[in-house]
């Protein structure tokens, strides 16, 4: 029977907390505030702590210092009703194995203590060496970083990963935050169970609830089998919600309720089903602006902003521009042989440009230069760089200007903005994706936008496909 400590000043939450796990087979141990909490597991230590954050005298946090002081491999699960993203970093900073916001169900902390009993029954880990990495890998992808703010990202995800505490990675196109959530789980206990992705910007609406949630058959025209969603098959595992920002109103509403309750509705269903799944959100876009023009709710925002990562633009950390680019050179040189060198002229143009498509263009030039190629180094004419300029930022905003177009007097607005997306479309084949990312807008604001064109007779091709 594994012992629980639980301190919390809320005579109402320990008696609560206490049946709750109780009920669930542990011996548990309650303490009216910190410094009792502290004196009782010096005189007997408990193999998991639950603390409340805010409490007289002692804190939580001061509780969760003490015992990882004293034993630093005890799971310490903090509860607040005050709960703030500063105040869920530094908890995890100091070392704390979950973060939960109060009001939560019985299932949400019995789910909690679980972990943490598994974690506490596992082997020590092996001592990490000292020194940050350079490379961080697993499943065949890598960060390649000597950026000291991208080593403290890396340190930040390392230090979390163990958590079930929801992520909220930002960052531009194309600067690897699939890498990152992949590299947070890989590094939590969950590696090994299933790591799900989905796009929120690459499905209609009226089909990513149904990805995610799953339905049951007969629950709508076309439904002829019943469909198990995405947070199922990630159940015991992590799923990532890519570009989250893009996700409609109403499907945000149902997805805060997965997140407070750990339960989902299959379309058509007729009781919910319990999921164990820690939930990691992307986006390419400023989340405080999306939510000033009432397209993201404030409140799912919050819930899943427990622990905020924002990868900085290949720009702005230049020391990772050649390391990346022999990285991929090794990746993508096929011919038999030594490696080729690049030549410094080559490097140096490397170090000029602006990368507004960041590590994604990166690894997208050096890979034509490996066929390109012949023979000798990789020279300036085998990079074959976009022109253009450097991504220009101003404000919260970025801006990338991919496209350039001259405009005559007297042309709309409206006019040029058409001429923009078609010319885009062109460029790229009509791929939406790529378009969309080149225009710095999302992928379902060019559909609504061909959507438009099509409506009033200006779009005659509707047949292009990704």
């Amino acid at each position: 029977m594994k012992s629980v400590l639980v301190v919390d000043d809320e005579p109402e939450m320990r008696i609560a907390l206490q049946e709750t796990l109780e009920r669930a087979g542990y011996a548990v141990m309650t303490a009216v505030n910190g410094e009792e909490g502290l004196r009782r597991f010096e005189e007997s230590p408990s193999e998991i702590v639950i603390t409340d954050v805010r409490m007289p005298k002692v804190t939580g946090i001061e509780v969760l210092r003490s015992i990882k002081k004293k034993s630093p491999r005890t799971p310490v699960v903090m509860i607040t009703a005050y709960g703030t993203i500063d105040n869920a970093v530094e908890a995890m900073k100091e070392g704390a194995f979950d973060y939960i916001l109060k009001p939560f169900s019985a299932e949400a902390i019995e789910t909690a203590v679980w972990r943490a009993s598994a974690r506490h029954s596992s082997p020590p880990e092996k001592p990490r060496e000292e020194g940050p990495p350079q490379k961080q890998a697993g499943q065949g992808r890598a960060i390649i970083t000597e950026d000291k703010e991208m080593i403290r990202i890396l340190d930040l995800a390392r230090n979390v990963a163990y958590s079930k505490a929801s992520v909220f990675i930002q960052g531009e196109s194309g600067t690897g935050k699939e890498n990152l959530a992949r590299f947070i789980h890989e590094n939590s206990q969950r590696n090994g169970r299933p790591f799900v992705a989905i796009n929120c910007a690459a499905l209609p609406e009226g089909l990513l609830e149904s990805e995610l949630f799953g339905h049951e058959k007969g629950s709508f025209t076309g439904a002829i089998q019943k469909k198990i969603g995405k947070f199922e098959l990630a159940h015991g595992g992590t799923i990532l919600l890519d570009e989250i920002t893009e996700m409609d109103l109403l499907l945000q509403a149902k997805l805060l309720r997965v997140l407070q309750e750990y339960e989902i509705d299959r379309v058509g269903g007729r009781e919910p089903v319990p999921v164990d799944v820690r939930v990691i959100a992307t986006t390419n876009r400023d989340a405080r602006e999306i939510i000033k023009e009432k397209k993201f709710r404030e409140d799912l925002y919050y819930r899943l902003n427990v622990i905020p990562l924002e990868i900085p633009p290949l720009r702005k950390r230049k020391c990772d521009i050649l390391p990346l680019s022999e990285f991929f050179l090794k990746k993508y040189y096929a011919k038999e042989g030594p490696l080729p060198r690049i030549s410094q002229e080559a490097a140096a143009r490397l170090m000029e440009h602006g990368w507004p498509g960041n590590v994604r263009e990166l690894e997208n030039i050096m890979e034509r230069a490996c066929l390109l190629n012949r023979e000798g180094a990789i020279e300036v004419e085998h990079l074959i760089l976009d022109s253009a300029e450097p991504a220009m930022e101003t404000g919260s905003a970025t801006l990338q200007p991919r496209v350039q177009q001259s405009a005559e007097a007297g042309t709309s607005v409206r006019e040029m903005e058409k001429k923009l997306i078609f010319d885009t479309l062109e460029k790229v084949g009509w791929s939406r994706t790529k378009a969309a990312e080149m225009l710095g807008i999302s992928i379902r604001t060019l559909r609504n936008k061909l959507q438009e064109y099509r409506e009033s007779g200006e779009l005659a091709i509707q047949n292009h496909e990704e």
